[in-house]
């Protein structure tokens, strides 16, 4: 797992500096620059409104006596979608829009729910206790 990470924090970063070149180069500094600032903002918009739904939604489902684990999915794909999408860099704004949006957020929930039942069958799942 450290390995991954630790991948992910050198490539990531590389092409986002390489795509921030290109599109640069095309557009122009300024306007990237300005493209950047609004993908911030349109992020930061759209996980507002997609937290807040999500929100709702669980608290209708606990409300209920409904498990929210669907909701709960879904919030965590907004959560991370906000976080990618307020990172600068395009690669990063293209996966937190896949991942905030409704309509392409559910394959990846599916592709999660499947992993997270499969490590709970497996009885790899790790807790800490406080003592």
């Amino acid at each position: 797992m450290f390995r991954i990470l630790l991948l992910l924090f050198i490539l990531v970063p590389i092409i986002e500096i390489y795509l921030l070149i290109q599109v640069g180069e095309v557009i122009g500094g300024w306007q990237t620059v300005l493209l950047v600032l609004l993908t911030g903002l349109l992020g930061a918009y759209l996980a507002k409104t997609q937290g807040r739904a999500v929100w709702y939604r669980l608290q209708s489902e606990l409300s209920m006596g409904r498990p929210p684990g669907d909701a709960l999915l879904d919030g965590v794909c907004v959560l991370a979608g906000g976080v990618l999408l307020l990172t600068p860099g395009f690669a990063t704004d293209i996966l937190g829009l896949v991942l905030l949006l409704p309509p392409t957020r559910e394959p990846i929930k599916r592709v999660l729910r499947r992993w997270l039942e499969k490590q709970l069958s497996k009885g790899t799942w790790i807790t800490f206790r406080r003592w």
